[in-house]
């Protein structure tokens, strides 16, 4: 059976979509994926980090159930409650004056939505990002990305007024600094971009990812954010955390923002909001929200009652069962172990995460980016039942993604097999 959708797929099914495995699921639970074959597999990727309290959860399912039968869908047409709870749960967990929502069903439509909020409330048309980030792969979205050339290959001309400055990376720096010596060049370049190429009352907002995800699980200096801030705030300029893959407990934070003491004017989120259902929102506060008049955007399936109903249920089991804390001590201690593996390989160039959002970097013996050599590791990872799946510009980042509600001993178990695939 599994042959046969496989083979249905490749005919059915635009080869523009990517899939990491030719896994075909038959059930999932938790942290397992049962494939057609039989074979059960740790899921280390939570479905693109969106399955962030396991593989269907009943607390979800449940809530989902009972929504559906009530009704599934309005259309903004009729208000309903599981839409109204969310938002203030959502107002409960967001860092800084969030207070007002919009949702949608994508990543990519939060972002553009966001970009949207931040030229009409401000009046200007400018928009600076980041080097390696990931924001979505609609027009508008595309235009911020820059993880990789080819999401905006033979798309040309993107979006004007988009400027892009070097994100910190530190291990890599794009300034061709040592970290232990940077005076933060990188911000000092974000700078020159509003001295050379637009000046500071054109820029209506700066989107950042908190933690770089796609780009390659790269956690900024706290002293970059904070000049962040500092310049945002300065010059009247909106900051937007795109929090699609680091919000709903990925960091051991709400959100990553929290790291950094960052009070975004608006936030992105989606990914882990509901438990794999497509939802998305973006949040600021009121003051911006009213900015936009009625009909300035607007949504037919954003805020489905259904998977409104199950993001709140997300919510209510991270809570209940302190995922946050869990991911936290699970993510130190597999940083801890992921360490000692570096010291006895020299392929593992960087270990890197916050929470249960770790990146592995493999290098070759002269320092140079490992594509082929992680892709060998993953396959023997495969093969003994763990998925995962890389990320950064050159696809030699490891990224480990599991549930919050994993066990140190299936933590334990999954890092074996790593340990083994890699030495």
């Amino acid at each position: 059976m599994a042959k046969d959708t496989l083979k249905r797929s490749k005919r059915l099914i635009t080869p523009a979509l990517v899939f990491h495995t030719d896994i075909v699921v038959k059930k999932a639970g938790g942290l397992y994926v049962e494939g057609e074959d039989g074979k059960r597999y740790m899921d280390f990727t939570s479905g693109l980090a969106t399955a962030n309290v396991g593989h269907c959860p009943p607390e979800v399912i449940e809530a989902a159930s009972a929504q559906m039968r009530k009704f599934i869908h309005s259309g903004c047409i009729f208000h309903y409650d599981s839409e109204v709870e969310l938002a203030e749960r959502l107002a409960g967990i967001t860092p800084g004056s969030i207070e007002m929502f919009f949702f949608s069903n994508s990543g990519s439509e939060a972002v553009e939505g966001a970009i949207k909020l931040a030229r009409h409330s401000t009046n200007r048309q400018g928009i600076i990002a980041f080097t390696g980030g990931f924001h979505g792969r609609t027009l508008g979205a595309v235009s911020l990305t820059t993880s990789a050339a080819r999401y905006r290959r033979r798309y040309h001309p993107l979006l004007p007024s988009v400027f892009h400055s070097p994100y910190p990376y530190c291990y890599r720096c794009p300034m061709g600094q040592n970290v232990n010596t940077c005076s933060t060049d990188c911000f000092n370049y974000l700078e020159r971009i509003l001295k050379y190429q637009i000046t500071p009352e054109e820029v209506a907002c700066m989107v950042i990812e908190p933690v770089l995800g796609e780009g390659g699980y790269i956690a900024p200096p706290f002293e970059f954010m904070k000049r962040l801030k500092g310049l945002c705030k300065r010059e009247g300029i909106l900051l937007v955390a795109d929090e699609v893959q680091t919000g709903f407990g990925r960091t051991g934070r709400w959100f990553a923002s929290e790291h950094f003491d960052l009070k975004p004017d608006i936030i992105t989120m989606a990914k882990g909001i509901a438990s794999g259902f497509p939802l998305s929102a973006f949040g600021a506060s009121k003051k911006i929200m009213s900015k936009w008049p009625p009909g300035a955007h607007g949504t037919t399936f954003g805020g489905n009652p259904v998977a409104c109903a199950a993001a709140c249920a997300t919510i209510d089991k991270i809570k209940k069962e302190n995922l946050l804390q869990n991911a936290v001590t699970i993510g130190a201690h597999a940083v801890s172990r992921l360490k000692e593996m570096q010291k006895k390989s020299s392929r593992i160039g960087d270990v890197r995460g916050l929470g249960l959002m770790i990146g592995v970097e493999f290098v070759k013996k002269d320092g140079q980016p490992d594509r082929e050599g992680l892709i060998k590791v993953m396959r023997k990872c495969l093969a003994k039942g763990l998925v995962i799946v890389e990320c950064g510009v050159d696809k030699n980042v490891a990224r480990l993604m599991p549930p919050l509600t994993i066990t140190r001993t299936e933590m334990d178990r999954a890092l074996d097999i790593l340990e083994e695939a890699v030495v």
